[in-house]
């Protein structure tokens, strides 16, 4: 895995990752709160070994409210933040996160992106030198010695934003999730062809879009449960009916944060829980009202 020097550009030199720990005894669940940002991805996972992982922070205008959650859940360290890539419905609210908590290392794709967005995400970086490592496909994240974390998916040159998006697999015992990102079908059909990607969990890639979640894709994860993370009213049309097909026709309890709000995924490992913020009954009768 490589670090990466944060100057006005990435500049990368190679180094080993940071972490390995001895296998102690767990002191928690495997805790995976899905953030309500409305049209982006925020995941905050609490590991067994009690590390804090953030991947992603939604946009801009979300950072506030990822902030939020998290003092909530008194977080006041993110060992690990993972930005899968530098689309700003992704790293936009990162910024405002940096500012406000103390971040161990960040995991990057390393894709180079000419925005706003992304300049102000480096300078964050850069002011608080943060270490920065480089995902590399296949790598194996010795972060929590209860937890198998492998990154199955990162940037090559030819790649798209989406298409460049870090993919983690995360196994707790006898419990897996899928992190997938904004990946497309190309990426869906290369991930089934190097890897077993059977998953208990699944948070759908691209919030649903008509790019990804072939048929063929879910079938090979084929979760117990898939979540969404999209906001109610967007403007490009997501999730497609053609994905959510694919997922009703495989029987996978579905969860959004456009419909239940925040949510969270706890397991010991063997056995899980799945809690939300709200009721999906009252967004039916809020589409009632609203027809």
């Amino acid at each position: 895995m490589k670090r990466i020097a944060v100057i006005l550009i990435f500049t990368l030199t190679i180094t080993a990752w940071p972490y390995h720990t001895q296998a102690q005894t767990p002191t928690s669940l495997l805790k995976v709160h899905f953030i309500d940002v409305g049209q982006g991805d925020s995941i905050l996972i609490e590991t067994p070994a009690d590390k804090v992982i953030l991947v992603d922070g939604g946009p801009p205008d979300a950072g506030p409210a990822v902030v939020d959650y998290l003092n909530k859940q008194q977080i006041d360290t993110i060992d690990l933040l993972v930005a899968t890539h530098p689309d700003i419905d992704h790293i936009g609210g990162l910024v405002e996160v940096m500012k406000q908590f103390k971040i161990g290392h960040v995991l990057d794709n390393g894709k180079f992106h000419v925005t706003k967005t992304y300049l102000k995400y480096v300078h964050q970086i850069r002011r608080q030198m943060i270490p920065v490592y480089e995902a590399g496909e296949d790598d194996h994240i010795e972060f929590d010695p209860f937890l198998k974390m492998q990154i199955l998916n990162a940037d090559e040159e030819t790649r798209t934003n989406n298409q460049s998006s870090i993919v983690l697999a995360i196994e707790y015992l006898q419990k897996s999730l899928l992190l997938a990102g904004d990946i497309d079908k190309d990426m869906e059909y290369q991930l089934m062809k190097a890897y077993d990607l059977k998953g208990d969990f699944l948070k759908i890639p691209h919030h649903g879009s008509d790019t990804s979640s072939t048929m063929a894709f879910i079938e090979a994860v084929h979760p117990k449960a898939a979540i969404l993370s999209y906001a109610r009213e967007n403007k490009f049309g997501h999730p497609v009916e053609r994905v959510m097909g694919n997922l009703q026709r495989m029987q996978i309890d579905l969860y959004s944060t456009a419909i239940h709000g925040n949510i969270v995924l706890m397991t010991d490992g063997k056995h899980h829980v799945i809690q939300t913020e709200k009721d999906p009954l009252d967004y039916v009768g809020d589409q009632n009202e609203a027809g």
